[in-house]
């Protein structure tokens, strides 16, 4: 889905991902992230971001919160990172990046709240009292007063399965009032997920984003919020889900004052996919023809988890022993099932094109790599004309010490 406005868009990438997979620099199974485009594209972010008054906290588990992709984003100026959990959070602090928001998808576990107190979080979400008072009792340790969010729902709200929690409306104010009485805690806002979601049939049928009605909760909670808030304190919004530079006004019209891009700087939002966004590609994943079989040819596995934002579709890839080879119409893929544990990937090239083992495997597909056993891999000087290898970590952001060659 992702391979087209890849090799459209940035093909100089693939051709530098061949050429140093070729070389041996970059592993097979691997993850490989444009360096100068995911700054380029936080840029643009942390730009519009600026004209509608939004902190920007940064996604990076499906870039396996890659050491050198976090310091590219960081430089680009992005307000701090949310953490999806306690994994997370520990590669983003330890190598000295600033947490601004803990707990939003995955509450943080009660014997690990005084580890996160002293990560010193901007915010931390919390789902019930309970929780609320483990963060307060954290932070009173860590000898600080944690700021925190209160994720909130009513019916009718729209949660992935498996991702449903937090306090119901008409619960509100009495969550408020126990935070506000809590030593170590400080109420401050409220947060929802999604709060803007990919509409395939948006857009005259060419896709686009609309607003859940998450969002709506959160304007009702709002009202009843700003009523238990000093009148100088401004309510926090956050307000994540599908973003990217062109949906800040939809999520700032809306009432977000936070949002948290992910695939947005990567270029690999639905949207991303089907329509001409500003955003480059800047990732994407590299296997190796491992051997064929009965004229099938086999390439490793890994890291072929296909964020299902789309559903099933058709997989291609670009197969090439040279750069110059990426223009070679790319070849049909059959994935393993999402059952079965990703070793292979059978190729389906025409059957008048020889590929041999050892061939560089490209995919451009919407990455999680956190979930998987695949390689990270940094590729700077791109737009210098002159790729190079960064640095390479595993998908819990610990760097490898890599020997390959070929």
């Amino acid at each position: 889905m992702f391979l087209r406005p890849l090799l459209e868009k940035n093909p100089a990438f693939v051709e530098a991902t061949v050429a140093l997979h070729q070389s041996g620099a970059i592993p097979t199974n691997s993850y490989v992230i444009d360096l100068d485009a995911l700054a380029a594209n936080t840029q643009l972010l942390m730009h519009q971001a600026a004209t509608h008054n939004l902190t920007v906290y940064a996604m990076t588990k499906q870039l396996g919160r890659a050491p050198v992709a976090l310091d590219a984003i960081t430089g680009a100026g992005v307000d701090g990172y949310v953490a999806v959990d306690m994994a997370c959070a520990r590669p983003i602090a330890n190598n000295g990046h600033h947490v601004g928001h803990l707990g939003h998808l995955v509450q943080v576990p009660a014997a690990e709240a005084v580890e996160a107190a002293n990560m010193a979080p901007a915010y931390w979400t919390v789902f019930s009292p309970n929780k609320a008072s483990e963060a307060a009792i954290a932070a009173v340790q860590a000898g600080r007063v944690q700021d925190l969010l209160v994720r909130v729902f009513a019916e009718g709200d729209e949660f992935y399965n498996g991702h449903e929690g937090g306090v119901a409306l008409e619960d509100l104010a009495a969550m408020i009032r126990h935070i506000d009485g809590l030593t170590g805690a400080r109420f401050c806002g409220l947060t929802t997920f999604p709060a803007l979601l990919y509409d395939a049939l948006g857009g005259g049928g060419s896709g686009s984003t609309r607003i859940t009605p998450n969002m709506a909760t959160l304007a009702r909670a709002a009202n009843i919020a700003r009523k238990h808030l000093p009148s100088e304190q401004p309510l926090q919004i956050n307000a994540p889900g599908t973003t990217s530079t062109t949906v800040l006004s939809q999520l700032a019209e809306a009432g977000a004052t936070q949002v948290e891009p992910g695939h947005g700087l990567t270029g690999t939002t639905p949207l991303h996919a089907v329509g001409g966004l500003p955003e480059q590609p800047a990732v994407c994943y590299v296997s190796e023809v491992a051997h064929i079989h009965q004229g099938t040819p086999f390439c490793f596995g890994g890291g072929l988890y296909i964020d299902p934002v789309f559903g099933d579709y058709p997989v291609t890839a670009v197969v090439a022993h040279d750069p110059s080879e990426i223009t070679a119409k790319p070849v049909d893929v059959d994935m393993p099932s999402p059952a079965a544990i990703d070793y292979y990937a059978k190729l389906h090239p025409h059957p008048q094109r020889t590929i041999a083992e050892g061939a560089s495997v490209v995919f451009g597909f919407r990455i999680q790599a956190f979930v998987t056993r695949a390689f990270v891999v940094g590729l700077a000087g791109l737009r210098s004309g002159d790729a190079y290898v960064a640095g390479i970590s595993d998908v819990l952001g610990n760097p490898v010490a890599w020997q390959g060659g070929r």
